[in-house]
């Protein structure tokens, strides 16, 4: 008998009725969960920093790298966001605030090539994640520092991770220490793993057809804020 997959696990899961307020709905994607805790998910331990040993690179289809410091992040032009997050294990958080460096405005210090049309996020843990550079461009795409008026707590990705709230929230990768600009796309860990390439919740990309493990209660059973 195969083993059963995460893929499969959530494929199945029942998904509670509720009661969502017509206002609400079109913000709802199909099979989540309204909720207003944060559940805490991630591959790995979560690192330990020595803060003034933290860098971000930037690499691969540039004219030049570049290591930016926490300081030199904290220092850059910060903007606040209200957004929905939606994770594909079938939860979603409504109105939720960050702050940090729109993607857009950071890139104004780095000069992409032409042909750097994708972006891989490298992220402690030996995460990665792939987009393509035209879905970092919005208003509401952030190197994110605080969340709820707070920096971010050490689980939910301090000292910097990516906010990408139009996709499934394994694309906002925490504890990000890379970004690499690439000519062809690329699949990160999860996209290789059997979860869909683009990810967007509101056409239900959650799947490649591959599959792999996962409780299907799983964001429920785990740690939250």
């Amino acid at each position: 008998m195969s083993k059963d997959t995460k893929a499969e696990r959530i494929k199945r899961m029942q998904i509670p009725a509720v009661d969502v307020p017509p206002e609400l709905a079109g913000r709802i994607p199909p099979g989540q969960v309204l909720t207003d805790r944060f559940p805490i998910l991630h591959e790995g331990e979560v690192p330990k920093y020595d803060i003034a040993a933290w860098s971000l690179r930037v690499f691969g289809e540039v004219a030049e790298e570049k290591t930016f410091s926490y300081d030199d992040i904290l220092a850059l032009p910060h903007t606040q966001i209200q957004c929905d997050i939606h994770c594909v294990t079938r939860w979603s958080k409504l109105d939720t605030v960050w702050e940090g460096v729109r993607f857009r405005d950071f890139l104004q210090l780095i000069d992409v090539k032409p042909e750097g049309k994708y972006v891989m996020i490298h992220a402690d843990n030996d995460y990665e994640t792939n987009v393509p550079l035209a879905d970092l461009m919005g208003d509401d795409i952030l190197l994110a520092t605080t969340f709820d008026g707070k920096p971010l707590t050490l689980k939910h990705g301090w000292p910097l991770r990516l906010v990408v709230p139009h996709l499934y929230f394994w694309k906002s990768a925490k504890w990000i220490r890379g970004i690499e600009f690439m000519s062809e796309d690329r699949e990160g860990f999860w996209e290789r793993n059997g979860f869909h390439n683009v990810a967007d919740p509101f056409e239900e990309q959650r799947f490649s057809g591959e599959a792999i493990p996962i409780p299907e209660d799983e964001w429920v059973r785990k740690e939250f804020d």
